[in-house]
């Protein structure tokens, strides 16, 4: 799989051996670096030659250009071998911008949020958009779009639909196969998209899967993991066979309870992925230096720590030219002083300076101006589709559990106001509603939730996993009718209303997920709509990421999707009334 030397001329195979062998100058001479070798294990002093694009031999070459590193570190880039770019809310290109002067040069996306929008023309524009990026993009194809039969999705993939894009040569095998229930029981849906792969890699998806499940989840192709908590269900998947990929995202992370796991022997069965990490955190700690440099930081042998970044990841995907400093790889390079702090001073990709000393190269930055149709697709928004008539006397609440993507399902007295439930923000009880917005069928499903703070006001985001529909949460309907429809006129976004006003503003106009601007702008927004809500009274370190996973089925306790309120612990709906 995606071996550089299938179909390569047999002149192209002679020059590079001349080349090799030093009968003529290479292109660039990296001198007295300390190689980082993913395949010795080792660390040696020596020089590196590079000729188009790739590395091409150790020691002295005579060379059109060469650059003195003075006895820096030289390692393979860094490669992400699960991320879902969306999750930052920008385009390839610029994501690239962010990413590749902290050493990350390749990345093995999932596009499943913008696939459960756009369908195939979601997953196409990911990989025409990342075409000419300096951040090399890989592709999974998403397995679940629809993730769940109790919400309503922009699209519907099947098996037959995935495989009009396998032939690509950047589109690695299928993504997170999420749907592991039907993976057992040998649906047919399920098995439709494993047996269309031929050969290409399935990336797993089964917390706590165990057992016989487990293994009948193995046999039928899967291969990875990376949504193990403990070091006991890692282990397990391990011994089945599994590559652990071990995760530290933004709301999900599990390295330092995972590190325990590797060592010498195992260690190449183990790789690092983000899956989703914000930009934030990404400015403010990093990317895949970020995990590299925990991991040293936790007692992990920092060459060690270097292969699960690089080689690993290479390894597993089949991507034979990537993950080493050594004849034939592509010449992705970083170059840093020391494990400890491990800043990144220079990133080299195919063979060329493309980021010094955190930041991008003027001739290595690209930008993408294609465009997706419009997402937002909903009946007119009335006032009084915010209002409940009160069925009941006590009522199921969505019950947040701060920094969890987890709910639990309470039943709590309701206030009522004219036969009509209200928020009672003393409580901490306020209104959420989930407007379907790909077909515009006009359902709205409307429930309670508790733990936001709000004490006046509403936010409202196209952010809501993983159908994506829209999602408000108020204390008066006359807020999240206003925030509601800002969203709509955006074209997708973020917003945060009060008083019949909207106070702050996030435009997101491709698929209601991504902005056009910089990441700059994006971060100076999102610091806006998250003061914005602390100052209408909400305690969660951010209430928008918090709201986009109170419509996630799969995660139990209790979720709300367009289709009402969800026990994501039976699988159904269930009346908002007891």
């Amino acid at each position: 799989m995606l071996d550089p030397t299938i179909d390569k001329p047999m002149s192209d195979i002679r020059e590079t051996i001349e080349i090799a062998g030093g009968k003529r100058r290479v292109d660039l001479l990296l001198r007295n670096a300390r190689v980082i070798n993913t395949f010795s294990g080792d660390v040696h002093k020596t020089d590196v030659a590079i000729h188009n694009g790739r590395i091409v031999g150790f020691g002295a070459y005579r060379a059109k250009s060469a650059l003195d590193l003075r006895g820096a570190h030289l390692a393979p880039g860094f490669i992400d071998g699960h991320v879902h770019i969306e999750s930052t809310m920008v385009k390839v290109p610029e994501f690239g911008r962010i990413i590749v002067p902290r050493g990350t040069t390749t990345v093995v996306a999932d596009p499943h949020e913008i696939a459960n929008v756009l369908g195939l023309d979601g997953i196409r524009y990911m990989l025409a958009s990342s075409r000419d990026s300096v951040l090399g993009v890989y592709v999974m194809l998403p397995s679940c779009v629809p993730a769940t039969g109790l919400e309503t999705a922009g699209a519907e993939l099947s098996g037959h639909d995935l495989s009009l894009l396998l032939n690509d040569e950047r589109v690695l095998g299928l993504a997170e196969m999420m749907d592991y229930p039907s993976v057992v029981r040998g649906s047919a849906g399920a098995l439709e998209k494993i047996s269309i792969v031929r050969g290409k890699r399935i990336d797993g998806h089964a917390p706590m899967m165990r057992g016989k499940d487990l293994y009948a989840y193995v046999s039928a192709g899967i291969k990875s993991d990376h949504e193990c908590t403990t070091v006991e269900e890692a282990r397990e998947k391990l011994r089945a066979g599994m590559y652990i990929m071990i995760r530290e995202g933004t709301a999900a992370k599990n390295l330092k309870a995972l590190l325990p796991l590797v060592n010498s022997e195992n260690s190449r069965k183990c790789l690092f992925v983000t899956d989703d990490r914000h930009l934030d955190d990404i400015h403010s700690q990093g990317h895949m230096d970020h995990l590299v440099r925990s991991a040293i930081r936790l007692g992990v042998d920092p060459i060690r720590a270097i292969q699960m970044a690089s080689i690993n990841t290479a390894e597993y995907f089949g991507i034979k030219d990537l993950g080493a400093v050594a004849p034939g790889y592509r010449a992705d390079l970083i170059v840093f002083d020391d494990f400890k702090k491990l800043r990144i001073s220079k990133v080299i990709k195919d063979g060329r300076l493309a980021a010094e000393d955190g930041k991008l190269k003027a001739s290595a930055v690209t930008d993408y101006k294609g465009k997706v149709r419009g997402t937002i697709n909903v009946r007119w928004i009335e006032y009084e589709d915010f209002a409940i008539k009160a069925a009941g006397r006590r009522a199921r609440v969505i019950s947040v559990i701060p920094d969890q993507i987890v709910t639990r399902s309470l039943v709590c007295p309701v206030k009522t106001d004219g036969g009509f439930v209200t928020a009672d923000p003393a409580k901490d009880i306020l209104k959420v509603a989930v407007i379907e917005r790909h077909m515009a069928s006009g359902r709205i499903a409307k429930g309670l939730v508790k733990g936001f703070g709000l004490r006046k006001g509403a936010i409202a985001s196209s952010i809501s996993h993983d159908s994506h529909n829209i999602v408000v949460i108020g204390v008066h309907d006359g807020d999240m009718y206003t925030a509601a429809v800002q969203v709509v006129k955006m074209q997708g976004g973020i917003v945060a209303a009060r008083d019949g006003q909207v106070v702050e503003a996030l435009p997101l106009p491709i698929a209601g997920l991504m902005s056009d601007r910089s990441s700059e702008f994006v971060r100076e927004k999102l610091h806006r709509l998250i003061a914005a809500a602390h100052a209408m009274g909400s305690r969660l370190k951010d209430p928008y990421m918090a709201m986009s996973f109170l419509t996630l089925p799969p995660i139990p306790e209790l979720k709300i999707t367009d289709r009402g309120l969800i026990d994501a612990l039976e699988f159904k709906v269930v009346p908002l009334f007891v």
